[in-house]
């Protein structure tokens, strides 16, 4: 299978996502609302179950890696970028602010592609469990960018500009992938730290707090779905 088209799939999510909050797609923005809670409950299953343990498994050193992504992710999102936070903004920010939470992404999208690619170079299986992982939170990761974009005073071209950003982000970190010895050796623990953090630091705490059956039913049907998906793919020899 060909890592890039999946790549390609996921900056659409990007896209979406922007598009969704622009044009104030009221019933669009509840549903993105959902897959950042099921995303995370997806997300964090494939890293547990999937890609850590792959990535120890091939690698002596790959825990120091996944360690490594995972404060990788921090430092670009909440140590260099003063507000960040995963779903709609709706408070007023500076324009400087906008453009270092997109330097973030940007770094966040990357090993979403590196991880795309990494997973693919494994197996089928592991590489289509790894885009749907991605996939999930492509839609709230897009809605963010454009939100922050449109709370600094952009308007919706830019804003759509920015959430597509991120998707051209995705798909170089395949193609580095692809030509670089060190992501292709490092790029699959990398991206298991990235994916634990952006699962468990980002998007839980984006809905753990909020009152409702919805939220908790969207994320562990994110779980529930994934192992329903494992099931589906090994059935169809996948891998």
């Amino acid at each position: 299978m060909n890592a890039l088209v999946f790549a390609l799939v996921a900056a659409l999510g990007n896209l979406a996502g922007g598009y969704a909050v622009v044009r104030h797609e009221r019933r669009s923005l509840v549903v993105i609302d959902l897959f950042l809670a099921f995303g995370a409950g997806f997300m964090l299953s494939v890293a547990v179950l999937e890609v850590a343990p792959e990535a120890i498994a091939r690698r002596a050193d790959a825990p120091l890696f996944i360690l490594a992504g995972y404060f990788a992710v921090h430092l670009a999102q909440h140590v260099l970028v003063p507000h960040f936070h995963f779903g709609e903004e709706t408070h007023r920010v500076s324009a400087r602010q906008g453009l270092t939470i997109l330097a973030g992404l940007l770094l966040h999208t990357f090993f979403d592609g590196v991880a795309i690619a990494s997973g693919f170079l494994v197996s089928d299986h592991l590489g289509l469990l790894l885009f749907l992982a991605v996939f999930f939170h492509k839609l709230p990761e897009g809605l963010t960018m454009a939100s922050v974009m449109l709370a600094g005073g952009r308007g919706g071209a830019r804003a759509l500009a920015a959430a597509g950003l991120l998707g051209v982000a995705t798909i170089l970190g395949v193609l580095l992938t692809e030509v670089s010895a060190t992501l292709v050796d490092h790029g699959l623990a990398i991206s298991a730290g990235v994916t634990f953090y952006v699962a468990a630091s980002n998007l839980v705490p984006e809905f753990q707090s909020r009152h409702g059956w919805k939220m908790p039913v969207a994320f562990f049907g994110g779980a529930a779905v994934f192992f329903l998906t494992r099931l589906l793919v090994e059935r169809v020899g996948a891998g």
